[in-house]
């Protein structure tokens, strides 16, 4: 997403945390977008927010701001949101990227459906940064990171709340 925004002539700020939580916690990555200069990195109530897991659940759904964005991946996380302020959606997103091909897009499908559902960047701005940016090593693996984009952007008319 940062680099889709820059690439869009956005303001970016992102952050990201790989530290001790990646070992089965709550590891995040903030990413801020505006067409105005951002004044501070640091993010207490996002507008939107994807949890892959039942600890970043727990974590960041309280954190979303009201008439926020809230993109669950139901493959992991059973438990329904206890707000009402929110458009929640629930994706299978493993089911999704095994379908596709590979686990490793659950992510990609989750940022589909966030952008299906929060449109602040277009899907041409994120293939394009995508194609831009993605190693020469991991090449082969953009016609899934796509198509796994657009999975997730078909749940935009299934949100529960």
């Amino acid at each position: 997403m940062a680099y889709a925004a820059l690439g869009a002539g956005k303001e970016v700020t992102w952050i990201p945390s790989y530290g001790p939580e990646m070992r089965g916690g709550t590891a995040n990555c903030t990413v801020t977008i505006s067409d105005e200069e951002i004044g501070s990195p640091m993010v207490r109530n996002p507008q939107a927010a994807m949890v892959l897991n039942l600890p970043s659940f727990d974590k960041y759904e309280p954190l979303v701001k009201a008439d926020g964005v809230l993109i669950v991946n139901s493959s992991i996380i059973s438990r329904q949101s206890e707000r009402n302020d929110l458009k929640v959606v629930y994706i299978p997103a493993n089911e999704i990227a095994e379908t596709i091909g590979d686990k490793r897009m659950t992510n990609m499908v989750l940022l589909g459906s966030l952008l299906a559902n929060l449109p602040v960047l277009s899907f041409a701005e994120v293939e394009k940064a995508l194609a831009e940016h993605t190693p020469e090593r991991h090449k082969r693996f953009l016609s899934m990171n796509v198509e796994a984009l657009k999975q997730g952007a078909a749940f935009l008319a299934q949100p529960v709340k």
